[in-house]
Parts: C-alpha cells; structure tokens; sequence
C-alpha cells in the first residue's frame, strides 16, 4: 500500500514540476548590441516560445568562447553547443569556397549561390557535416570592401599603390589583397585594429562596413565598396547537442533558424547600405564611389589571377565543379 502511495505522489510531482530547460550556448562575433546580437535575441526568444520553454539559447558575444576557428573546432567535438560566425577556412581549407571573391556581384545572385539550395549553401552543409556540424541556417552580412586610414587618390585603379593592408590568413585574401594594388600582410584579427592604428599597415581587406563601423571605427578614413567577397555567416550547431533535443524541440528549432534566415535576406541590402552611411555619418569616413564598370573590372582581374590559384588550395577538380554549378544556376 505504501509503496502504492509513493508512486502516486512521484507521479503527480512529475506531472506538476516544470520540465527543465535545455540551455544551449551560443557564440558569436560581435559586439554585444551590435545587429546580430539584437537579432540573435529575438530568435532566441523565438525558439524559448516555440518550445514552450524548454530550449534556451544563452549568447555569448565578442567571441568570448574564443575566436571562431576555436569555436568551430570546440562544436565540432560536442564541448560548446552553437555558433552563428564565418566558416573557418584554418580547420578545412576548402571552406574558403565560401568567402571565393568575386563569386556573387548582386544580392539576389548572393541569395541563389549561398541561400537555401543554392551550390556553395549545399557544399557547406557537406564540409560542416564531416566535422559532426549541422547548419542551421545562412546569415548573410554584407559585400565587402576596403578601409583605408590613408586616402586612396584613385580607389577603382588595380595598379599598384603601395598601400599596406591587413589582410584574413587566408589564401584568397591574400591574392585578392595583391591583384586589386595592394600590399597584403597575414595580421591576426586579435591583432589587426594595433597594427593599423600604429602605421604597420594602412588599412584592412576582409570585412565590410558593419565590420568596420564595429571594430576598425576609429582608424577608418576612407571605404571603398569593392565588393571584394559576400560575406556569409552559419548558424551551427553540434550533432551531439542537436540530439539531445526531443524530435518536437529539434524540430521547432530548426523552422525557427530557417525563418531567422529568410527574414534576414529580406532585410541585409538595407542594413549594408545603413552601415556605409554610418561609416560617413558617425566617423567622418569618406566612401569611395566606383561605378558599375569600374567593379567589373575589378572582377575581371581578380577572377582571371587569384581563381585559378584558390581553386589549386581547395582541390581545382572539387572547387570548378562547384564554381560550374554557380554559373549554371545563374543562366
């Protein structure tokens, strides 16, 4: 009778006790209040309701779990839940596929190649998966540019200028750095904002104005929208830590990411045009103007020198199929 009892009352606590929430840790880059970190919010609060409580999504902003090459890495053995950053090229090389210059030149081809089913979106759930990663959705940024502590006289020429610029420890940076006249240096990011402030070099390639408007603020002089690569974020997330959902949370969380994304694509156009504006507004800054003709150009000579050897680094057979795939889905 009394062991009767026990189970009853066990019964009726469980049925009455709130069921615990699942916390998952999320890492990002920015600042905290910066875009993605507001937007990160409201999708985190998004998925809490949609799971009537029992996912939570806790941000850490700034890179504080590290930067993001540890992060992915960190995910990838199950020892941090999510991230939302760029691909690390340093733990696979063929994720630099996804920051391939010049590979996208309008947002709507931006949104066909890195979207939902789109030709680098699907390689990169491929390489992801091979490191126990699942991508939760795309988070484009913005086309990047150029910032420059020094003035430019002539921004559209590919001529050599002998300006230095910090560039990412990426090989496709490097290149891009050199075919448009530049001086590239490898300078870690940790680094970067000293280097430019103490005259090691002049200037930065790699980011875009929300980049720079965030961490090169008050060393940037002049931008130039070269429109050097489109800028791509994942929201990943590990294998193990997905698991551990129940198939509704699981479930739940991804139409959440999913519809993260789409209301992002809807809105990216803008906030890069919003950040170009601040950039002149809240620095000073002078943005360079450059015309249709003078960003071809710029393609033309980078797609011509710096494709043939990137595609060397990541696999020339693997990289032209994918590039093939892109100019056929433009057609």
């Amino acid at each position: 009778m009394k062991t009767k009892l026990l189970a009853t009352a066990l019964a009726t606590l469980m049925a009455v006790s709130p069921a615990i929430a699942e916390t998952l840790k999320m890492s990002h880059v920015r600042p905290q209040d910066a875009t993605i970190d507001v937007e990160l919010r409201s999708f985190a609060a998004s998925v809490a309701e949609a799971t009537s409580g029992s996912v939570e999504i806790e941000l850490f902003p700034a890179s504080a779990l590290g930067d993001y090459t540890a992060v992915q890495e960190r995910i990838s053995v199950g020892a941090l839940d999510m991230a939302t950053q760029p691909a690390a090229a340093a733990a696979d090389r063929r994720m630099q596929i996804s920051s391939f210059p010049y590979l996208a030149e309008t947002w709507a081809q931006a949104q066909k190649i890195y979207g939902p089913g789109g030709a680098v979106r699907e390689v990169m759930n491929g390489l992801y998966a091979e490191q126990d990663i699942t991508v939760l959705a795309a988070y484009p940024v913005y086309f990047g540019g150029i910032a420059l502590n020094v003035e430019n006289a002539n921004p559209a020429s590919t001529e050599p200028n002998g300006i230095k610029v910090r560039v990412p420890g990426v090989k496709a940076f490097q290149l891009e750095g050199e075919a448009l006249g530049y001086i590239p240096s490898p300078i870690p990011f940790s680094e970067a904002f000293t280097a430019v402030q103490t005259g090691v070099v002049d200037g930065v390639i790699g980011s875009g104005a929300e980049g720079y408007y965030a961490s090169f603020r008050d060393v940037t002089k002049t931008y130039i929208p070269a429109n050097t690569h489109f800028e791509v974020w994942y929201m990943i997330i590990s294998n193990e830590s997905l698991a551990a959902l129940s198939d509704e949370d699981q479930a739940a969380l991804t139409e959440e990411a999913a519809a993260f994304e789409a209301t992002r694509w809807t809105v990216a156009e803008a906030d890069q045009a919003r950040n170009e504006q601040r950039l002149v507004d809240d620095l000073g800054a002078t943005v360079a103007k450059l015309t249709e003709d003078d960003l071809a150009a710029m393609s033309a000579k980078v797609r011509a020198e710096v494709w043939p050897e990137v595609l060397e680094d990541v696999g020339a057979e693997w990289g032209q199929a994918i590039l093939d795939k892109v100019a056929a889905a433009a057609e």
